[in-house]
């Protein structure tokens, strides 16, 4: 198994470049340097202003893409690739559950290296199939006037057409063209609304309000989802005491505050944070029925932060530890990526960079400032501090980076050197590797 895994991320990296190359450049989903925020993004700036052209939205759904890409279709594409061969064996290797083997006719290897790419190769031309034309000499790469804008993040999409009419000519075009994929629609959540009404997008919704602003919010459904999460999680730790608890929802806070800075999120933090508080109230009065309110409120609740004028955030009376709000997540307006940028590209390669920095926003300001002065590296192995991975895509995925994260690297006391000052001095801090401090910890003992 870890053989076979080995062997597609060999050929993952021998076929991404030439197809990178090759996309279209509104495609976001399963790409290096690209994602979901970039995705919102391009929506905004395509029906952004009071009087947008584009009112009518195909939001169209595919049903079961990865299960269902035709081989044959998807083996030609990859005609010229030395290791086609290998990818078709892949492809008709078969599913083994509970000993019994399911031959696969169609669809990808569930979880695959290599599956997000097929994906984008089997779909690749979608924008030309809508009927999307872009510019050509002095003004190429900008989409012509009367044409639709269809924006990809893998296997969700949404047309932006000028009228209802072209967004369902858009409809039946695409639906013929999925056909020899071995795709289809998903009837259930493939719908054409106008702007007005709005839509939902990679978990957030899109509308363009009366007064003449287009805002792009939390989705009902994630507000619902994580207020549900926290609530449960509460409820499980129930028995706990007050670390445990900071401990558990932190790493949820910072990483739904994450995925969701760059839109328009002010008003749902604070929400959230008074929701919040009502939950961990609940489960202190629960943890103590006996004690009268004050008691809890003076045990659990004051000026933990010190940076923040705020008597009623939840924390640890033993540790110093607290709570996070939701509502601390300064919102940052997202850059969309280039269309034609490249994380191949080595001219491009300190732009990439500072666009991969865009992660240490979801830590703390302490350890942002420490990251910036010590230019991202362990100071004891040169080595990058952060992990070198892509962006997060979605908000569980950036719980599980901050955490990872946070078993990474560690704080780190620089010890003075005999006779170089006094003990009551400021000790300072820095950042290194938890596997560096564990080797440098062996060779003070020793």
């Amino acid at each position: 198994m870890i053989g076979d895994r080995i062997l597609q991320a060999l050929t993952l990296n021998a076929l991404e470049p030439e197809w990178e190359a090759r996309f279209e450049p509104r495609s976001y989903g399963f790409r290096p340097g690209r994602g979901c925020q970039d995705a919102l993004q391009a929506i905004y700036l395509t029906v952004k202003g009071k009087r947008p052209a584009r009112q009518w939205i195909l939001d169209a759904d595919l049903a079961g893409a990865f299960d269902r890409i035709d081989h044959r279709y998807l083996l030609r594409q990859l005609a010229a690739f030395p290791a086609r061969g290998m990818i078709g064996r892949w492809l008709k290797a078969g599913v083994v559950d509970r000993g019994c083997l399911t031959p696969t006719q169609q669809g990808t290897p569930q979880g695959g290296v290599l599956s997000p790419l097929l994906l984008n190769i089997a779909l690749h031309g979608m924008e030309q199939a809508a009927g999307v034309r872009y510019a050509t000499g002095t003004e190429a790469g900008r989409t012509m006037r009367n044409s639709p804008v269809l924006i990809r993040y893998a296997d969700d999409l949404v047309c932006l057409c000028h009228t209802r009419a072209q967004a369902e000519q858009a409809k039946a075009r695409l639906a013929e063209w999925l056909a020899p994929r071995g795709l289809a629609f998903n009837q259930d959540k493939t719908r054409i609304v106008t702007l007005g009404e709005g839509f939902d997008f990679l978990g957030c919704n899109i509308r363009h309000y009366p007064n003449g602003k287009l805002l792009i919010k939390p989705s009902t459904a994630a507000v619902r989802r994580i207020r549900e999460r926290l609530a449960a999680e509460l409820h499980a730790l129930r028995g706990a005491n007050a670390a445990a608890v900071i401990a558990t929802l932190n790493p949820i806070i910072r990483g739904w505050a994450a995925y969701y800075r760059h839109v328009v999120s002010s008003h749902t933090f604070h929400a959230l944070d008074a929701h919040l508080w009502r939950l961990v109230y609940k489960w202190a009065r629960h943890s103590h029925p006996n004690k009268p309110r004050t008691w809890v409120t003076a045990h659990y609740f004051g000026r933990f932060n010190p940076s923040r004028n705020d008597r009623w955030i939840f924390g640890d009376q033993n540790s110093g530890a607290y709570l996070r709000k939701f509502s601390w997540t300064r919102i940052v307006r997202h850059q969309l990526v280039p269309a034609a940028a490249s994380p191949d590209d080595p001219a491009l390669a300190d732009y990439w960079a500072s666009r991969r920095q865009r992660q240490a926003t979801a830590l703390d300001s302490a350890t942002r400032r420490m990251l910036h002065a010590q230019a991202g590296r362990c100071p004891y192995c040169r080595g990058l501090l952060l992990l070198d991975q892509a962006e997060p895509q979605t908000p569980h995925q950036w719980e599980q980076w901050i955490k990872a994260t946070r078993l990474a690297i560690r704080k780190h006391a620089i010890t003075p050197t005999a006779g170089a000052g006094t003990s009551d001095e400021p000790v300072a801090l820095q950042l290194i590797h938890t596997h560096c401090q564990r080797r440098l910890g062996t060779a003070t003992r020793q």
